[in-house]
């Protein structure tokens, strides 16, 4: 990200930053990899450390289904029943040691207590619903197709507009970024990447709650959620500045990659991590060589873990997709097209698929979650009908 301010803040770091009874502000640095990486610094009206009271702990560890076959599975994703309870809502699905994808279907805002992922970055795909995602950097309203990015550490709470939302999670134990391969040495987006600075939806209406009380905040911590009790509202900044926020990007805002013949995945590429990359399928037009082939070929992804979230449209080279689907294809063997997609994209002029994709470096193991709502014979749809 690039640097951004909001509210108000001194003149330098580290400096006396008084309210207008003389009181000062309380200066906290956000950081990411120890001082390493991007960072921010926020002014709190109270000490955000006034703890009071923590109550016990429980556990929302994934539990893995201890299944050796290497095959493709799918899941059907909308059977995910809803939830009022935002944290009873998060069901992971499919876990390694870089990230968790899991679905919500959340019917209620949040709120009873705030949030804070101490694990992991946070994506939230917004595929049903709409609302604001309030933090204490500011707020960030989101719609159908929204990407919310929001670093670890970070206090928040969503406010839905329905009760009809469906949202697909994906946490990584690493930072998440734009791909390098997009930036200038400066960091800045570059002319060829797919999407620029301006897409990027920063916090904006900054409200400060200098309030005391009892503010319930639910901490997760190695799969552990731990609530605690503090005497300050969380969302008491008056302002900061950094390169460390949280933001939207829209899926639609999206600027697909196209050439004479097929383009390979990594086109679509929208974030990066250590160890998984997630890209956007998007509508576009086909490639234009007189000879090409629209439909992907077919590919031995050795080196990684596929797993494809289907958002919206007609796909060329799956049958029988359905909103909310999700397909993992795992690193050893191949998949492509189904049987007779290839022929049937060959002269298609454009395609409107709408779609996830996260590519992880490392397996992915199945929760019983995802064992509940698996499709036991997708493994067979490559077969001639």
């Amino acid at each position: 990200m690039h640097y951004y301010k909001l509210g108000q803040i001194p003149s330098k770091r580290h400096v006396q930053f008084r309210k207008p009874n003389g009181e000062l502000y309380k200066e906290e640095l956000f950081s990411t990899e120890g001082f390493d990486d991007t960072y921010s610094l926020l002014y709190h009206c109270n000490p955000p450390t006034q703890i009071k009271q923590v109550a016990e702990p429980f556990s929302v560890e994934p539990k893995v289904v201890s299944d050796k076959q290497l095959k493709h599975r799918s899941l059907r994703g909308f059977q995910v029943k809803p939830e009022e309870d935002y944290i009873k809502s998060r069901k992971p699905v499919l876990v390694n040691q870089d990230c968790k994808i899991s679905l919500a279907a959340t019917s209620a805002s949040m709120t009873e207590y705030y949030y804070k992922n101490a694990d992991a970055d946070e994506v939230i795909f917004v595929h049903v619903g709409s609302g604001v995602l309030k933090t204490m950097y500011g707020n960030i309203p989101f719609e159908y197709g929204d990407y919310l990015v929001i670093p670890r550490g970070t206090v928040y709470q969503i406010t839905f507009d329905t009760a009809d939302n469906r949202l697909f999670i994906v946490e990584s134990t690493s930072p998440v970024k734009t791909p390098n391969r997009y930036r200038n040495k400066h960091g800045q987006l570059m002319e060829h990447a797919p999407f620029c600075e301006r897409d990027i939806r920063k916090p904006q209406d900054l409200e400060t709650f200098d309030e005391q009380g009892d503010f319930r905040l639910m901490i997760k911590k190695q799969d552990i959620i731990y609530p605690y009790t503090y005497l300050n509202h969380p969302f008491d900044v008056v302002g900061w500045d950094g390169f460390l926020y949280p933001y939207a990007f829209s899926i639609h805002e999206f600027e697909p990659i196209t050439g004479r013949v097929h383009q390979p995945p990594p086109v679509h590429q929208t974030f990066g991590t250590k160890g998984f990359v997630i890209c956007s399928f998007c509508p576009r037009l086909y490639d234009y060589h007189p000879e090409s082939i629209p439909a992907p070929y077919n590919h031995s992804n050795i080196d990684s873990d596929e797993v494809l979230y289907y958002v919206d449209g007609d796909f060329m080279s799956r049958k029988h997709v359905e909103k909310g689907q999700i397909t993992l294809h795992p690193g050893g063997i191949p998949h492509g097209p189904h049987p007779g997609t290839v022929e049937k994209s060959i002269g298609a002029k454009a395609t409107h698929e709408l779609a996830v994709m996260v590519d992880t470096f490392r397996p992915l193991k199945m929760t019983t979650i995802a064992a509940g709502i698996e499709d036991p014979d997708y493994y067979k749809s490559w077969l001639p009908h």
